[in-house]
């Protein structure tokens, strides 16, 4: 009998997004307006509590404009992972800001404070930590590093919608952070993100940066963007936000399931005090991953992601010499499995059959 291919990752789009769009269609105000202030509210009430958050047109927008609203620009540097997408090295090099790379450490996937303060120099302005995978950053380290040394902190949480660490949720830690609402992540917009921050004055700049440097029409005060979020998109963000805890937990029940039955694999590991939201679930599988891989999906129709097999340090873009072994390891050897809400219990079974399977034949 021919199996049923189980994807990676799959958004939920169901019949009250479809209905939300329809309203919005229906009533002709598309572009941002009063969907995307009220996906604006609500979003700061559910996910970091409180904080302003400034919605964009995506995640990798939102990156560059916290950046700009931060002041960071050309001749500073500012300290990011290595393993992760290209876009958090992107923001900072689009500010004309030099990007400097640091290592992780292999238990979380997230930088590693040691790493960070050994790549410190007189032209660093702030460090840029990624939740990798929705696990959190160590923040309480990286936040004494920035005091110590007099630097910003910012959060990448691309991946972390409602992670938290020591009961604080991620996006409320640094100077600015930005929430992807890709359609593959936790919850989503169709496309866009969310900036959230603490700050009043950088709050109003983001709101400048994304809409041509304008609060009021044709009164520019700064060079500005286009980066705003439309209203369709805004309103298929507040119906998955109602729905994000429920996904969470279902996220975190399957994680668990791989976890208990998952054998010959480095499953991955929760720092004490840390909620992880599991926008992945990455396993180590040593240099056979490709080859798992492979198999998962050709034999047994299982599809899986390898985030990132090319480390950033090592992109064209950014090609440089920095030694980052734990980095190195990681992009060889991560292969994340399934864990979307969507999966039965059958489908659990089945990638804990397949991968112990295929992990004891390559033994």
């Amino acid at each position: 009998m021919t199996k049923t291919f189980i994807p990676a990752a799959r958004p939920i789009i169901g019949e009250d997004e479809r209905r939300a769009v329809d309203a919005v269609l229906v009533s002709g105000q598309l572009a941002q307006g009063a969907e995307v202030a009220a996906f604006e509210t609500e979003f700061s009430n559910v996910l970091v509590d409180g904080r302003a958050a400034v919605a964009v047109n995506s995640g990798t927008a939102g990156l560059h404009l916290g950046l700009l609203a931060a002041g960071v620009g050309p001749g500073d540097e500012v300290i990011v992972p290595s393993f992760t997408f290209a876009a958090t090295a992107n923001a900072v090099a689009l500010t004309g800001a030099t990007p400097v790379f640091a290592d992780i450490e292999l238990d979380h996937f997230c930088l590693s404070p040691v790493s960070v303060e050994a790549a410190i120099t007189d032209r660093t302005v702030g460090i840029m930590p990624v939740h990798l995978y929705g696990h959190p950053a160590n923040m309480p380290a990286l936040q004494r590093l920035a005091e110590k040394h007099g630097l910003k902190l910012f959060e990448d949480a691309a991946q972390a919608h409602g992670a938290s660490l020591n009961g604080q949720r991620v996006g409320s830690f640094g100077a600015f952070a930005m929430f992807s609402l890709y359609p593959t992540k936790n919850m989503t917009s169709g496309e866009g993100g969310m900036v959230t921050t603490g700050s009043t004055e950088m709050e109003r700049r983001l709101r400048l940066l994304r809409n041509q440097g304008m609060e009021r029409q044709y009164e520019n005060e700064l060079v500005g963007f286009n980066a705003r979020m439309t209203n369709i998109h805004a309103a298929i963000g507040r119906v998955q936000l109602t729905k994000i805890w429920d996904w969470t937990d279902r996220r975190r029940e399957n994680a668990a399931f791989f976890t208990e039955n998952l054998t010959g694999v480095v499953t991955p590991k929760v720092a004490v005090g840390a909620e992880h939201v599991y926008h992945q679930y990455t396993i180590r599988v040593g240099e056979e991953r490709d080859r798992i891989a492979t198999a998962l999906r050709e034999e047994h129709q299982i599809g899986t992601g390898v985030y990132y097999p090319i480390p950033n340090h090592r992109l064209l873009p950014f090609r440089s010499k920095e030694d980052l072994p734990n980095t190195e390891t990681a992009a060889l050897e991560v292969l994340s499995l399934p864990v979307h809400p969507s999966l039965s219990t059958a489908d659990l079974e089945r990638i804990v059959t397949s991968v112990n399977t295929l992990t004891t034949a390559g033994a």
